[in-house]
């Protein structure tokens, strides 16, 4: 249809505001328990809520607890959970075994067939809720066997994972840690002591449920780059275990602990606190610490969620620097919230000859330098004689 005649001008108010790329959702912890109810209960409510190996997503975890029934590690694990933060957490229950091996292989479960159990059920919680799981664990269900699944499926989802290392002693707890090499995974040690009832009496409760809900408060409160270490645990009492501590001594248990990559609890100013940043990825590796995997991964997710409307579009010279430049913003964002110490992107030719870009294959390459922990400060105190000097000056009042 022709354009209507008119001599004159013709103003057409378009929306020009530039897109921005958003930081995803970091807080979500995703978690495997078992749950059984009382003896004599009806298991009806406790099935409907926590179906066997599926993902469910609780948003309201007071109501949760209330139908968590009262066996299994469930109900005690969103307790320690909702003592720290309130976040979205999804629950994968699974049946507890015959015996510790067929719950390991339980919780552990599998991906066959396109059906998820156990663990492996966190990877569809994105597709079945809308919630992809940044912080994971099975507290009280964690032996060797599955950490290392933990931190396998930690690394399909672009995920932490925490759990308990084990050992009778501080040297096989030592030991223990030399089983792993993932960067995804943080061992933790010992378990906490927290009120069981009210009689004063208290019961132990697990360390890595109260790191999961500590993990996410840090990322709402604090920010993603802010390691676990050094904050008040709430709704604890004491350790199951002695860890000796003394902030200047290099001999403590606790500096022990985290010399080899184990974070530990101390009591420090009267709080319990988690004690330690490291991930268990080799000493040499550039995501030794928990600080340096998180933007790492977070870093990856947000790009690539945040460009998506980039997919098929049309490959023009205008489209990639539309990408470069959406991409810096995010950096320089970042930089200045004092989550990355510096980043930068770029489009290099060399990276995009003209066969992949006939091949609508487009290469943007970007750095960062991720905020690495005060792990330790050095000071340096000297005795002197220098405000001696004058000191019979000051007493003549001169």
């Amino acid at each position: 249809m022709p354009a209507p005649y008119q001599h004159g001008i013709t103003v057409t108010e378009v929306a020009s505001t530039a897109r921005t790329i958003a930081t995803i959702a970091t807080g979500v912890i995703g978690l495997v328990a078992t749950a059984t109810a009382a003896a004599g209960a009806a298991t009806a409510a406790l099935d409907a809520a926590f179906p066997l190996d599926r993902p469910v997503l609780v948003k309201n975890i007071l109501a949760a607890i209330d139908v968590a029934g009262t066996g299994g590690t469930l109900k005690a694990t969103l307790q320690a959970i909702a003592d720290q933060v309130r976040t979205p957490v999804v629950v994968v229950r699974v049946a507890a075994g015959a015996d510790a091996d067929a719950t390991n292989l339980a919780v552990i479960g599998t991906d066959t067939g396109g059906v998820k159990t156990g663990m492996h059920a966190l990877l569809a919680a994105d597709a079945q809720l809308g919630y992809r799981p940044r912080i994971i664990g099975a507290p009280g269900l964690d032996p060797q066997p599955v950490a290392t699944a933990l931190a396998i499926v930690a690394g399909k989802l672009r995920a932490m994972a925490y759990a308990a290392a084990i050992g009778a002693t501080l040297a096989d707890v030592i030991d223990y840690r030399d089983h792993f090499t993932a960067r995804e995974l943080m061992l933790i040690y010992p378990d906490f002591l927290a009120p069981d009832g009210v009689l004063g009496a208290t019961a132990p409760s697990f360390a890595v449920a109260r790191a999961l809900g500590l993990r996410a408060q840090i990322d709402q409160t604090m920010g993603w780059n802010k390691t676990l270490s050094n904050v008040p645990v709430t709704g604890v009492v004491g350790l199951t275990h002695d860890i000796g501590f003394d902030i200047q001594s290099v001999d403590s248990d606790a500096n022990q602990l985290n010399a080899a990559s184990i974070t530990t609890i101390v009591r420090l100013n009267g709080e319990l606190r988690f004690w330690g940043s490291r991930t268990c990825a080799p000493a040499d590796s550039d995501f030794t610490f928990e600080s340096a995997t998180r933007s790492a991964q977070i870093l990856a997710d947000t790009m690539a969620a945040g460009l998506v409307w980039a997919i098929d579009k049309p490959l023009t010279p205008s489209l990639a620097r539309d990408i470069v430049e959406e991409i810096n913003d995010k950096l320089r964002a970042l930089v200045r919230g004092g989550f990355l110490l510096g980043a930068v992107a770029w489009f290099d030719p060399d990276k995009n000859p003209t066969g992949s870009l006939k091949q609508g294959i487009l290469q943007i390459s970007y750095k960062y330098t991720p905020t690495p922990p005060l792990e330790h400060l050095g000071l340096q105190q000297e005795i002197t004689d220098d405000y001696l000097a004058d000191f019979a000056a000051l007493v003549a009042g001169a």
